[in-house]
């Protein structure tokens, strides 16, 4: 796995958002996912360091259980690029991508996958899988992790401190 903290990385990387700056925005995504009673987990999709595509866990909102960030943020950024492989597109998640999501991010052919906060219990780009890192699958993709980590812990720790307290 790859810890090239908040660095641009391949090509166009010295031009638009650093890592740091686009997890900031999906910071901002994860907090609007609480206004609706989801999860706090925020994506962006970013080509050559500029915004795509942002959203947002909308599982509680649309009632679908494949409504993570990363899965609608994928759809929203190859509606953009025009295309189902997303080779230049870097995406910026707040959380470790699960078996689910990480599997798309394999499937999509990404370029780049950059997120906060580890999942030790559903993690599948490190912690408990390493999907994005299987050479026995068709692709792998390059992961750089813990960007901003802290700050994305601390909105799910919220989040579930919250809801244990029947907020």
């Amino acid at each position: 796995m790859t810890t090239t903290e908040g660095q641009p990385h391949g090509a166009g990387a010295t031009r638009g958002l650093s890592d740091d700056d686009a997890m900031g925005l999906a910071l901002i995504e994860a907090a609007a996912a609480v206004t609706h009673g989801d999860v706090p987990v925020g994506a962006v999709a970013l080509v050559d360091g500029v915004v795509v595509a942002s959203r947002h866990n909308e599982r509680e909102l649309s009632g679908d259980p494949t409504a993570h960030a990363e899965l609608l943020v994928l759809r929203d950024a190859a509606a953009i690029v025009g295309s189902w492989r997303l080779s230049e597109v870097t995406l910026v998640v707040t959380l470790e991508p699960c078996p689910m999501c990480a599997g798309a991010l394999v499937a999509s052919r990404l370029g780049r996958i950059v997120f906060g906060a580890a999942d030790p219990k559903a993690g599948a780009c490190g912690s408990l899988y390493n999907l994005c890192a299987d050479p026995r699958l068709n692709h792998e993709v390059p992961v750089t992790a813990g960007v901003r980590a802290d700050e994305a812990a601390t909105l799910l720790t919220e989040f579930f401190e919250d809801r244990r307290q029947g907020g």
